[in-house]
């Protein structure tokens, strides 16, 4: 029977320089992943990469941060290769880029609809794609989405829009990859206790996430927070390899489908 514990596993996190990536990185290492693999966007995140560099090395395990923008298939490409080259061939492949727009949909630019395109779907199909190609067998892919992907909103059609694609090319992934024992899932946190969340939401929206979840008032903020999500992804890149092909929300009663 095939190996699915984290132990001695190469591991290649895309966004893996701080908040939800950082933590999934420094999380792997601490529960035995051998190499890890650390993507980040741009400069302003190199000394966040460096910091999670040293973090996974003080585990014992190998680390190597590698900047790229992912918004083309020949970037993400160059990724999986350097990271092949440096650390061997993956065993689990985690993408948790994003990127939010709350807007009306009569005031969003073809600009606007390209980036977030190009950024929340074009990069996560392309991730998947060569993560087929570089994992070795009983490999483990995770595409982190958004919970939004179960709500009735305005104002989010072209992020939710754009990472609603990610259910389908998982579910495509995984029947297309299964037959080599590598699974493939979707992880759809609820609004998030980060950086990235605060800028996009006004006072009254993050006043109503605080209290959407059923769940809201046993959080620190009432939000979800990048450790309630962690162990999600722990599991279903080790021993929950059996469940492949599926989004699965993690959200504290925040929306359902």
């Amino acid at each position: 029977m095939a190996d699915h514990s984290i132990k001695g596993k190469t591991v290649i996190i895309a966004g893996g320089a701080k908040n939800l990536g950082g933590l999934i990185a420094r999380d792997l290492a601490a529960h035995g992943a051998g190499a890890v693999a650390i993507h980040y966007n741009s400069s302003a995140s190199r000394a966040d990469a460096e910091a999670t560099i040293a973090a996974v090395k003080a585990t014992g395990a190998e680390a190597v941060a590698f900047q790229a923008d992912l918004t083309s298939a020949g970037a993400v490409e160059k990724l999986f290769a350097d990271a092949t080259a440096a650390l061997g061939k993956p065993d689990i492949a985690i993408n948790t880029v994003g990127k939010v727009l709350k807007k009306p949909m009569a005031e969003i630019s073809e600009a606007e609809y390209d980036e977030m395109a190009a950024v929340n779907s074009k990069s996560a199909f392309f991730f998947l794609k060569e993560a087929g190609r570089a994992l070795n067998d009983n490999g483990k892919i995770t595409t982190v989405v958004t919970s939004l992907l179960g709500a009735f909103t305005p104002f989010y059609a072209a992020y939710a829009g754009m990472k609603a694609p990610v259910e389908h090319f998982t579910r495509a992934a995984s029947k297309e990859f299964g037959e080599r024992g590598i699974s493939v899932t979707a992880i759809g946190p609820g609004p998030m206790d980060t950086p990235f969340f605060y800028p996009a939401e006004g006072a009254d929206a993050v006043a109503y996430h605080k209290t959407a979840a059923a769940l809201s008032k046993f959080s620190p903020t009432g939000l979800t927070h990048i450790e309630d999500i962690v162990p999600f992804i722990r599991f279903l890149v080790s021993e929950g390899w059996w469940m492949t092909g599926q989004t699965i929300l993690v959200n504290g009663g925040y929306t359902t489908k």
